[in-house]
């Protein structure tokens, strides 16, 4: 209990700079005698903290010391220092320079053992720039104006508030009050035609969770799979939704939301995919492929 104590006590004098005793005594819910002596503790286990007298006094940490290997350990700096690798992947001047920082404060090298892009083959990187100036819009709350392709086909230009970013089955999406609609919506990143952030800014307000309620109607569809397409089965669906028959071939049981990206989503399997439930959907793709028959056979 006092070693949770202590790391609390830590934790809140780096987010607030100082506090006196009363106020951590409080706040912990102990005596202001019992305050000091977790200070002493503190300050015996070799973390810089340390109390001035008087009318502007209080408990302090050292600034400079506060990321010393007595607050971390290697396996919790070493975690830091990856994070910190794997949003480098913009080339930020400013995420490079916090990670020389770091890396210096721990004197630990930052080994370059990890590689993140966010770009799709091709891109040169243009996903990436898109990824920083949501970041960053998101960090300083300023709205966004963006043109936007949803997954009927329907191109619109919004404004936005960008709330927070998510990264969910392989993409990115951006959380986001819509102004337009006056509602929260997801937005994927890829489907972001182009973007402008604007110097109006917005008031920070918490995304309602669970992100279901938000999305469109989801229904199970249960797929079949010849041993063959393994590669791609466990590409796009968790182990734990994939059934193995006796013969190799598999079956992919998910929720899915049922729109037009469903059906382009099935198409793409080709002849490689045996619609099972819901039933209606055979047909429904089969008079897509017809069309797109009809089009290209001549």
């Amino acid at each position: 209990m006092q070693e949770s104590r202590l790391f609390k006590i830590v934790y809140y004098l780096l987010d607030k700079g100082q506090a006196t005793a009363p106020e951590l005594a409080e706040k912990f819910e102990v005596s202001v005698r019992t305050i000091y002596r977790d200070i002493d503790a503190l300050s015996g286990a070799g973390i810089p903290v340390y109390a001035e007298a008087g009318r502007n006094g209080g408990i302090h940490l050292m600034k400079e010391y506060v990321l010393d290997k007595a607050v971390l350990s290697e396996e919790e700096k070493q975690e830091i220092l990856a994070a910190l690798q794997s949003i480098n992947f913009t080339k930020s001047i400013r995420s490079s320079q916090t990670l020389q920082k770091i890396s210096a404060i721990f004197n630990l090298s930052s080994e370059n053992w990890l590689e993140v892009d966010f770009s799709r083959w091709g891109n040169k990187g243009n996903d990436n720039e898109k990824f920083e100036l949501l970041k960053s819009a998101v960090i300083k709350q300023k709205c966004v104006k963006m043109t936007y392709a949803n997954s009927n086909g329907k191109i619109s230009e919004r404004i936005v508030w960008p709330l927070k970013m998510s990264y969910k089955s392989m993409a990115w999406y951006l959380k986001a009050y819509c102004t337009e609609k006056q509602d929260y919506r997801i937005f994927k990143l890829t489907r972001i035609v182009d973007l402008e952030v604007l110097a109006e800014s917005f008031r920070k307000i918490p995304f309602p969770e669970p992100d279901e309620e938000l999305s469109e109607s989801y229904n199970t569809v249960i797929l079949g799979f010849p041993q063959n397409m393994s590669y791609r089965v466990y590409d796009e669906f968790d182990k734990t939704q994939v059934r193995k028959r006796e013969n190799g071939d598999l079956i992919v049981s998910a929720e899915m939301p049922e729109d037009e990206w469903l059906i382009g989503y099935l198409l793409s399997f080709g002849t490689q995919v045996d619609i099972i439930e819901p039933a209606y959907l055979k047909e429904i793709v089969a008079k897509q492929a017809r069309k797109i028959y009809e089009k290209y056979k001549t």
